[in-house]
């Protein structure tokens, strides 16, 4: 994990540029107006799945809504549906139906398998594949810890020409948490890990769905205190039946990391930003690290899979969390895509234009705008507050400031 340093990097010139007095404020709301745009867009597709529903389409703010192609890619049909609308936290937090994670679906075959509010997301300036999540509900736990029991990859419609380390297995084995289970009185997440070393819950599958029980066990807990973390290793076993004793195959392990300064609503103060920082290196070196899992199968993992991360909704802290990861990356300070540190001259594709069109030009070279824009191309609402998007800019001031880059 990189330490602080008095020497500082020089800041790139848009950067710069972003420190001018009110910037920020056209940041904002052009990123405002945009996403209005596919809001629009999607309560056109929510209308047109299901006509008995009173949303006022001629009212809405929007140029494109008589555009079939531009309300199909902004789509939000499937999360709306009867079958799906109780297994969503938040019923204004639904994923595209085009970035959605398809869970038991392996990206080679046609789409088919359970619902997640969950999206498939990749970073604009970084390159790296995230799974930008909710947190689980009672009875999409066991959805949840699908997605990390089975081999996944993003569908050929979203996953451009990247794909994982040729023959490797990507399968996830990295959970990060920016909320804890209650704040301020409120439940935010719905624990799915024992909480004692040792114990072991078991998680049924959700009604009409008749997948093998799952057995969650808590191997190890560790305190990182200069990282706010709270970091767990867990295995996930399939179950013949509910008896916890009626094991079928080999568990597989994953790192649950909980970050624990990261107030709802809000962002983490000025004195908890280093730790932050701290956590993101800590994150990306722990998803690279293969010592927790068995030996004889470490040379066929994905070195760098993708990583799932949630909050409470999966779009707030989850989408400054990945703006920063890309924008660190970016400009190395943390290591780039496995994929790319053996290939290093591959580069990186261009995510799929907006059907907005490009950003105007008094913010187009501002790359906390880009990339803020581009998540939200992928789930809506990702950065979801004002402060949220300033974060992302002192941050990374913070990170040119006290870090150096990175060696490949």
């Amino acid at each position: 994990m990189p330490t602080s340093t008095n020497t500082a990097t020089s800041l790139p010139e848009w950067l710069e540029h972003a420190q001018k007095f009110g910037h920020l404020a056209t940041v904002l709301q052009v990123l405002t107006k945009r996403e209005k745009e596919r809001i629009a867009l999607s309560n056109a597709s929510r209308h047109k799945s299901n006509p008995s529903r009173t949303h006022r389409i001629t009212h809405l703010p929007s140029t494109l809504i008589k555009n079939d192609e531009a309300v199909k890619h902004y789509s939000i049909s499937v999360a709306c549906h009867p079958d799906h609308i109780n297994y969503n936290r938040y019923t204004d937090v639904t994923p595209y139906d085009r970035t959605r994670v398809i869970v038991g679906h392996n990206g080679l075959e046609e789409p088919s398998g359970r619902y997640l509010n969950a999206s498939w997301v990749r970073e604009l300036a970084g390159g790296k594949w995230w799974i930008a999540s909710q947190a689980p509900l009672p009875d999409t736990i066991h959805a949840f810890l699908t997605v990390i029991l089975e081999p996944i990859s993003p569908p050929p419609a979203v996953a451009q020409n990247i794909q994982p380390i040729t023959g490797s297995i990507s399968r996830v084995r990295t959970v990060v948490q920016l909320t804890r289970d209650v704040e301020s009185g409120m439940r935010k997440a719905h624990a799915y890990i024992p909480p004692n070393v040792g114990d072991s819950w078991v998680s049924a599958s959700e009604p009409g769905c008749n997948a093998k029980p799952l057995k969650i066990t808590l191997l190890d807990v560790a305190q990182i205190n200069e990282a706010h973390c709270l970091q767990s290793t867990v295995s996930i076993q399939p179950l013949k039946s509910m008896n916890a004793a009626d094991a079928v195959g080999e568990p597989v392990v994953f790192k649950h990391m909980l970050f624990s300064s990261w107030p709802d609503h809000s962002v983490p103060q000025p004195e908890d930003r280093a730790a932050l920082l701290r956590f993101l290196h800590l994150v990306d070196q722990t998803n690279r690290d293969l010592s927790s899992q068995p030996a004889a199968a470490r040379d066929s993992l994905d070195p760098d899979p993708p990583i799932i991360v949630g909050c409470s909704a999966g779009i707030g802290r989850t989408g400054s969390f990945i703006a920063l990861s890309s924008l660190l990356r970016a400009y190395r300070f943390l290591l780039p895509p496995c994929s790319f540190l053996h290939e290093p001259n591959q580069e990186l594709p261009p995510l799929e234009p907006s059907l907005l069109g490009p950003l105007p030009e008094e913010v187009r070279e501002d790359r906390v705008a880009q990339e803020v824009d581009a998540l939200r191309e992928q789930r809506p609402g990702m950065v979801q507050r004002p402060d949220q998007v300033q974060l992302i800019f002192e941050c990374l001031m913070m990170a040119f400031a006290t870090q150096k880059p990175v060696d490949p």
